[in-house]
């Protein structure tokens, strides 16, 4: 009786290796891709998500509801752009600014208090807008919005670098409905 060998030669583990190189070849720079497009997809949807929530929550509670620029997520702030990140508020007095009164996660009447906080983007990412929503936005009781430069309507434009065709415009009309589109959007 002979005994045959059991296992792989040299020759079929070299052609096992090389077909594994060129699947990864091709592979690799279409699953980066895949990530950059589902992390600027993610992030669009959470911006709608929120502005959204801010719209359905004034007409629901009959209060002005205020998205605005927070760095840390407890107050707003004029300076610095969107991707450091925005809080969703009950903004009673409409001045844009969150008043906390020591606890902000009660929303007694009479109170401000904050129904939503994003976090800072990915350094990756801008997030930049007109003038109107500079610093907030902010929805009435009918739903309609109102920024901080006068206007009702404007369009946030997330990017990743110089990437047009995956950039996202979100856009608020002047009744206050949100609109998503991509490849639309201008980056810097």
């Amino acid at each position: 009786m002979t005994r045959t060998g059991q296992g792989f030669t040299l020759i079929e583990l070299m052609v096992t290796v090389s077909v594994a190189a060129i699947l990864l070849a091709v592979g690799v720079p279409n699953f980066s891709d895949m990530v950059k497009n589902n992390r600027m997809a993610t992030t669009a949807n959470e911006l709608v998500g929120a502005l959204n929530l801010a719209r359905s929550e004034a007409i629901k509670r009959g209060v002005r509801v205020t998205v605005c620029k927070s760095a840390g997520g407890a107050t707003c702030t004029t300076s610095g752009n969107w991707e450091q990140g925005w809080i969703v508020f009950t903004d009673l007095n409409g001045d844009g600014a969150f008043a906390d009164d020591g606890d902000s996660t009660l929303c007694e009447s009479g109170e401000e208090c904050i129904l939503r906080i994003h976090d800072g983007l990915p350094s990756s990412l801008t997030l930049r807008t007109g003038s109107s929503f500079d610093d907030w936005v902010s929805y009435l009781p009918s739903g309609r919005s109102k920024g901080n430069g006068g206007l009702s309507n404007d369009t946030f434009r997330l990017c990743q670098g110089s990437d047009t065709a995956n950039a996202r415009a979100i856009a608020v009309n002047v009744t206050g409905r949100v609109t998503l589109s991509k490849g639309t959007a201008s980056c810097p």
